[in-house]
């Protein structure tokens, strides 16, 4: 195989080239994707586990720790809007903030939902492009080897198998190498996106609620400490 490949023509090779680097590169993203996905899952329950408790300062650090998860990163987010918020206006916070403030800890809330999902979306473009692109960057080769075949067949003035047989082989190549690519990165597309659906569910429910609850824990983690003082 490698001598056919050799032997091919240039078009033929440049596309097996083309075809390799795609590979390689889906491969890559493929266990980069993984792993990133599964600590952000793991960070996302641990950080929900922490955060359900109640203690804004417990789910902050907890966010600190855990910055892979998307619900980690909104709350970070909607946190420093808060204590941007109680700087200027603490007795209003600790009232338990007005609508405006309300409006502006969800705003940051999402923007950072917004952010995350194509941080956690990135990469999977060019699975997909690989996975419906490379069959017929194969098919390409393959005709463009064929022809070249057939030409030699024309030059060579035999249709015997010995003679077709060679360039049919090399041109097949192609298609073997295009499939080869492009299998690998549908499945794992697929794999991720049915991974990402539910956490992107959870950033939209955590969204839809986290400017309230933030505005409200922080009113109550207020008035503890003036009771404090």
């Amino acid at each position: 195989m490698f001598d056919l490949i050799l032997q091919a023509n240039p078009i033929v090779q440049f596309v097996l080239v083309l075809l390799v680097l795609c590979s390689f590169a889906s491969w890559g993203i493929i266990a980069l994707k993984s792993r990133e996905l599964k600590r952000a899952d793991d960070d996302t329950d641990d950080f929900l586990e922490i955060y359900q408790e109640g203690s804004l300062t417990a789910a902050y650090e907890a966010a600190r720790d855990r910055n892979t998860s998307p619900l980690a990163a909104m709350f970070l987010d909607g946190y420093a809007e808060l204590n941007r918020i109680a700087r200027y206006s603490q007795d209003v916070v600790a009232e338990g903030g007005n609508e405006s403030q309300r409006l502006g800890i969800e705003r940051s809330v999402a923007w950072a939902a917004q952010r995350e999902s194509h941080r956690l979306e990135r990469g999977l473009s060019f699975l997909a492009t690989t996975g419906s692109a490379a069959p017929f960057i194969g098919l390409f080769g393959t005709v463009i080897g064929i022809i070249d075949a057939f030409q030699h067949i024309g030059a060579a003035g035999s249709a015997s198998l010995a003679v077709v047989a060679p360039g049919i082989a090399e041109a097949l190549i192609a298609t073997a190498v295009g499939l080869g690519a492009a299998i690998p990165a549908t499945v794992a597309y697929n794999h991720f996106v049915g991974r990402l659906r539910p956490l992107n569910d959870s950033v939209e429910l955590y969204s839809n609620q986290i400017g309230g609850e933030l505005l409200d824990r922080g009113a109550r983690a207020l008035r503890e400490r003036r009771a404090n003082l």
